[in-house]
């Protein structure tokens, strides 16, 4: 019981499901149970934003004296993590824990995974096609049926896509002499008013916070559940899963309310959706006599085969206007170097060389056309310290004329990359910490040198001053985090099967990254709808 003014954060006594974390996968998994009428439960460790406050918090993202982390309230012991592997991985630069998860924070591109991203997988991409038509619907992806390299399609985009920038015509000329490929980017943005939220207004500061609400986020989902009768109960971190004495069964997720009581939320289903490093640190959490390496990890392969997507970028300053940072994100990217990075182009000016490096080939990439390269005005003017026409004239020396590439690359998974438990280190529960263990191989770092190759063509037709690259020796993580918790058809070296239910227990699903076998090259998030929809479609036919 409550006082009425605090939330009840006890459990409900009965659910049909219950599915932790309130992201994309998990906001769509309680809305489309709870529209079938069943009884959900959402757990969520972080708390409820108010949509209220997203101006405030585009200027904290904005003003220099703040640091990012702030704008969603991450860090602290709730959020601490170990970086053990070759290269420190920078976890909280970029997740958000709380009712709407990471896509309170994301840039909001949504690509369908190319036919050949399937081919390890125990599905294709029929599977999840009629999945993908509806996950577009359900964010409202902006699109154009454009991209002569991407998978088929039938269903139309459910929003016209966005123009192309000024930045993308700046490139358009110099892509068509090199025999480059441009094309539009879907984008799970409003390009007109759909489902109750406006048009983009062009704050420009999608990532890390959209304060008009065009660009979807999970929370319009979890709003949608809980009118359909799902009961979210946040701050609620589940500590560890228990089951029944035959080990087939979870029979509890066991969650710590703010006043230091906890709870136990008894369910027929469990969803796990707390993604690629939460669900594995839960699972090895709940450790047990049947269990002993980590709940569902009779394969050993809970936490093992960790991917990330890594960025490849080169830019500088051109004698022309750019019109940098009027658009917050990417209209124009190209796919054609996806499945055959070694291939050069034809074209009037020569086109783009062929691979011409040593060692391994490169696997898939993306390239991006970047609407945000350089310093925005408002950047220039807040991080300096002059006024009046000081600052006028080094807001005219310093804007205007950047330019800059982009593109993610995919990593292989090995067994090596792993998110593991730093028992040396704790939360601020008490339990250890998740260690991810992260390297990059011969591969990814070849991709790497390839997309600067191109890149490095693009620019130097049009007539770029190149001054910055980032390749195999500065490059970062994208933060899509997957392949913790894989997808297959043997119990011995997978954690899920096709259904995306574990193959230890007959009630315990995932609906994560965590599921992919391959990262490709494209962004997740689309394929992380898809497959949670399928996930609620078999906990569904389950119950």
């Amino acid at each position: 019981m409550t006082d009425g003014t605090t939330p009840d954060r006890t459990p409900s006594e009965r659910a049909d499901v219950c599915v932790v974390g309130a992201g994309p996968a998990g906001a769509l998994v309680a809305h489309r149970l709870a529209s079938d009428g069943r009884d959900v439960v959402i757990l969520e460790a972080g708390e409820r934003f108010d949509f209220a406050d997203r101006t405030e918090r585009m200027e904290r993202a904005i003003r220099p004296a703040h640091h990012p982390h702030s704008v969603w309230e991450m860090g602290g012991e709730r959020d601490a993590y170990t970086a053990a592997g070759e290269r420190s991985y920078p976890l909280n630069a970029a997740r958000v824990k709380g009712v709407g998860g990471t896509t309170l924070h994301w840039q909001g591109m949504v690509m369908r995974f190319r036919e050949s991203d399937f081919e390890p997988w125990p599905i294709d991409y029929r599977d999840l096609r009629p999945y993908y038509a509806e996950a577009e619907s359900l964010l409202g992806v902006a699109g154009a049926d454009d991209n002569p390299f991407g998978p088929p399609r039938e269903e139309p985009f459910p929003l016209p896509a966005f123009e192309p920038s000024h930045s993308d015509s700046v490139f358009a000329e110099a892509c068509e002499r090199l025999g480059v490929a441009m094309h539009s980017v879907p984008n799970a943005r409003n390009s007109e008013g759909y489902d109750g939220r406006s048009a983009c207004v062009g704050y420009g500061t999608c990532k890390p916070v959209c304060p008009s609400g065009a660009k979807y986020s999970a929370d319009h989902h979890v709003e949608r559940a809980e009118s359909e009768g799902a009961r979210v109960i946040d701050r609620a971190p589940v500590q560890r899963l228990e089951h029944d004495a035959a080990g087939d069964r979870v029979t509890a997720a066991v969650y710590a309310a703010p006043d230091g009581r906890t709870h136990r939320q008894e369910a027929r289903e469990f969803v796990l959706a707390a993604g690629g490093v939460e669900t594995p640190r839960l699972l090895l959490l709940s450790e047990s006599s049947a269990y002993p390496d980590g709940l569902a990890n009779s394969s050993g392969a809970v936490g093992r085969y960790f991917m990330d997507h890594l960025f490849a970028g080169m830019g500088g300053t051109i004698d022309r206007e750019t019109r940098q940072n009027h658009v917050g994100f990417i209209t124009s990217e190209c796919h054609q170097f996806y499945d055959d990075p070694t291939r050069g182009t034809d074209g009037p000016a020569g086109g783009v060389p062929e691979w011409s490096g040593d060692g391994p080939e490169p696997g898939p990439l993306k390239l991006e056309f970047l609407n945000y390269a350089g310093p925005s005005p408002v950047e220039t003017a807040l991080a300096g310290d002059e006024w009046g026409d000081d600052l006028l004239d080094s807001l005219r020396e310093s804007y205007g004329d950047s330019i800059a590439m982009g593109g993610l690359v995919g990593q292989r998974p090995r067994k090596e990359n792993r998110i593991a438990l730093d028992r040396s280190t704790t939360d601020d529960h008490g339990n250890p910490v998740p260690e991810i263990h992260w390297q990059l191989d011969d591969r990814t770092e070849a991709t790497l040198r390839r997309a600067n190759e191109i890149q490095a063509a693009i620019l130097d037709e049009l007539g770029v001053e190149v001054s910055w690259t980032v390749g195999p020796e500065a490059t970062g993580p994208a933060f899509h985090h997957m392949g913790t918790t894989r997808m297959g058809l043997d119990p011995e070296s997978s954690v899920v099967n096709p259904r995306l239910r574990t193959h230890d227990l007959r009630n315990l699903a995932i609906a994560s990254s965590g599921v992919f076998v391959t990262s490709g090259a494209l962004n997740p998030t689309l394929t992380i709808a898809a497959l949670a929809l399928k996930a609620a479609d078999h906990v569904d036919e389950r119950l």
